[in-house]
């Protein structure tokens, strides 16, 4: 039988937990969505934990996962995917971290870990900080999608194995990064100079002049987290034998995209946030489809809702995604399988990332059909794929798509 395409589509931290606001439903119970249902019910389902039961995963860690990767094996930290989303070629001794803009006082106490999600500006606020010296180390600065940046530093005697300078907590001061072993004090050295350097050029900065005189927080400091060296894996067009494509407006996906070797398409109205435009991507998608047997799009939207506590645009956004997977199903190629998941739950409750697992359809001629009818957490813990890990969903895929290979003989 003839080898059929895969379209992936991940929707960024959409698993939930009841909310008492929404009668003890989750966004995906609370919302109306025809086509999603219409997924799940011709569809075979489950639920999936990204990595473990219980295990809060990392948007990076469950991509990989979800790619097919043990993130146990080639997992070296966040930043090098940031660095390559945004373009930054890494070289050998390279050291790569994901960061923040975001809002400080004069004691260097944090106020806004996302200086108000700041949109515009960062591109002249990175070009401000790129090349600074940092005795024998030079930093190498790009902006991200909204509040994010990614740094490298390059120089001699560099290790990844240094602390973050994110506190994560409102209140709290900008941390010293500290050495984890000896051969990474250099590194822990670079990264507080840094973040020295950086508060002194950004404070009187004219981005951040012009928007403390709107009334809109700073984007005076930078914190660091996610050290890591560019890791060594095997592409996934090796790994499966197939041909690949990604579509993603947030910097960090595009960055893993590359980095496991696949095609990224660039999608005018793709940007990463809210209102990113997710019938272009559809589009894309299926046009990506004639040229590649492996497409995933990923939407951002979902876990942007869940971080910021935001029940009521969560379920906007599902709407809006329900309208894009009709757009799909109105001209998907027959011969395509589709996957519908997330990478992990980003409950609007906690507003932070959870180790609860996320719904699971797949759909295509040939595939076999439970009787779930409803795509949501609850619906899906009655379906015949079951409860899965991340490194599974890739395996079904190929198995469903008659890509799988024979173990044994």
């Amino acid at each position: 039988m003839d080898a059929r395409k895969i379209l992936l589509v991940i929707f960024d931290g959409l698993g939930d937990r009841p909310l008492t606001e929404l009668g003890h439903k989750t966004p995906l119970e609370a919302t109306p969505k025809p086509n999603l249902d219409w997924f799940a019910s011709n569809g075979v389902n489950g639920l999936v934990d990204p990595i473990a039961p219980g295990v809060a995963a990392g948007s990076d860690t469950s991509h990989l996962a979800l790619f097919g990767y043990d993130p146990h094996e080639v997992y070296t930290g966040r930043g090098p995917f940031e660095a390559a989303g945004v373009g930054i070629d890494l070289k050998p001794g390279d050291i790569a971290f994901r960061g923040n803009f975001a809002s400080v006082d004069d004691e260097m106490k944090l106020i806004d870990r996302r200086a108000g999600r700041i949109r515009e500006g960062t591109d002249e606020l990175a070009k401000a900080l790129d090349g600074l010296k940092l005795g024998r180390i030079k930093a190498t600065v790009r902006a991200g999608t909204e509040h994010r940046v990614a740094v490298v530093l390059r120089g001699r005697g560099l290790s990844p194995r240094v602390t973050d300078t994110d506190p994560h907590e409102i209140g709290e001061s900008i941390e010293e990064s500290e050495p984890l072993e000896s051969a990474a004090k250099v590194t822990a050295k670079a990264v507080n100079a840094f973040t020295k350097q950086s508060y002194k050029i950004l404070k009187s900065h004219p981005v951040n002049r012009a928007r403390v005189a709107k009334g809109e927080p700073p984007a005076n400091a930078v914190v660091l987290r996610g050290a890591g060296v560019f890791p060594e894996i095997v592409p996934i067009t090796e790994r499966f034998h197939l041909t690949a494509a990604g579509i993603a407006g947030v910097a960090l996906i595009r960055g893993m995209f590359r980095t496991i070797g696949m095609d990224v398409i660039d999608v005018p109205g793709a940007t990463g946030g809210l209102d990113t435009d997710m019938i272009a991507k559809a589009d894309a998608a299926l046009e990506a489809l004639r040229s590649h047997d492996l497409v995933v799009l990923h939407v951002k939207a979902p876990d942007l809702c869940g971080h910021d506590g935001n029940a009521s645009e969560k379920i906007r956004v599902i709407e809006r995604m329900d309208a894009m997977m009709g757009h799909l199903k109105a001209m998907l190629p027959t011969d395509a399988v589709v996957a519908l998941t997330a990478d992990h739950s980003t409950p609007v409750a906690l507003k932070d990332h959870s180790g609860d697992p996320v719904p699971l359809t797949i759909f295509g001629e040939g595939v076999r059909v439970d009787e779930v009818l409803n795509f949501d957490e609850r619906s899906m813990a009655h379906g015949a794929l079951g409860r899965l890990r991340g490194t599974d969903v890739m395996k079904v895929l190929l198995n469903v798509s008659n890509r799988v290979e024979k173990y044994g003989a």
